[in-house]
């Protein structure tokens, strides 16, 4: 199997000065939530450190001084097919219905897989489905543990004159780029656990290795 993701070139480095961004267009777009239809306004960027096409959806015409936030790394599999091996769909949905109901701010980043890329995840699916766990199939593919890169976020919320949050998360890994980044997290809030047969192994492995804080019940009730 491959384990080559394509790369934009020129990307600055981690330890580079971020470069500002700015706002290409701001485009009004019904959005579908558990609480009806409600528009937000979807937004892309340019300048962006990666180069990739990451959007943001911003709820409500006055967000608060500290808007709620979810940075949303994006999930083919779980997000549009409603694949049960992971809780990203259900982690979507639910963040959609917060800030349908309380405003805020979603940034969805294209960084499929953990960022080793949709091929890359299904080949790591295979893997999985041979005994290792999410993490350790990355690794028999050459890859990191976690690839992503929050500086885009960053680098977002900048554009949007954000520069403190509330930061809906389980992954302290998130909130401690986006503070190295720049961004003031005031305050972290939990997602759901969102736990079913087919992905406790995955969960169980983010708790356990990346240090996720997700409460699982036990295996009997799932």
């Amino acid at each position: 199997m491959s384990s080559t993701v394509p790369t934009a070139a020129g990307l600055d480095t981690p330890s580079t000065p971020l470069r500002p961004a700015a706002v290409r267009a701001d485009v009004s777009v019904p959005v579908e939530t558990g609480t009806g239809t409600v528009t937000a306004k979807m937004l892309s960027f340019t300048g962006l450190v990666d180069g990739r096409e990451h959007i943001a959806l911003v709820f409500g015409e006055r967000q608060r001084d500290v808007p709620l936030v979810r940075v949303h790394s994006e999930c083919l599999t779980g997000d549009v097919f409603g694949s049960g091996r992971c809780d990203c769909g259900p982690q979507l949905r639910e963040a959609l219905d917060l800030l349908a109901r309380h405003g805020g701010i979603l940034l969805y980043l294209r960084q499929e897989g953990r960022g080793i890329g949709l091929y890359n995840k299904l080949d790591a699916y295979l893997l999985q489905d041979g005994g290792l766990d999410t993490f350790e199939a990355n690794r028999k593919l050459n890859f990191a543990d976690d690839l992503r890169d929050y500086r885009p976020a960053a680098q977002m919320l900048a554009a949007l004159s954000v520069d403190a949050i509330q930061l809906l998360t389980n992954n302290p890994d998130k909130a401690r780029q986006l503070t190295d980044s720049g961004v003031e997290v005031r305050s972290t809030r939990s997602t759901g656990a969102f736990v079913r047969s087919t992905n406790r192994g995955y969960l169980l492995a983010k708790r356990e290795v990346a240090g996720h804080r997700i409460e699982l019940p036990d295996p009997e009730r799932t």
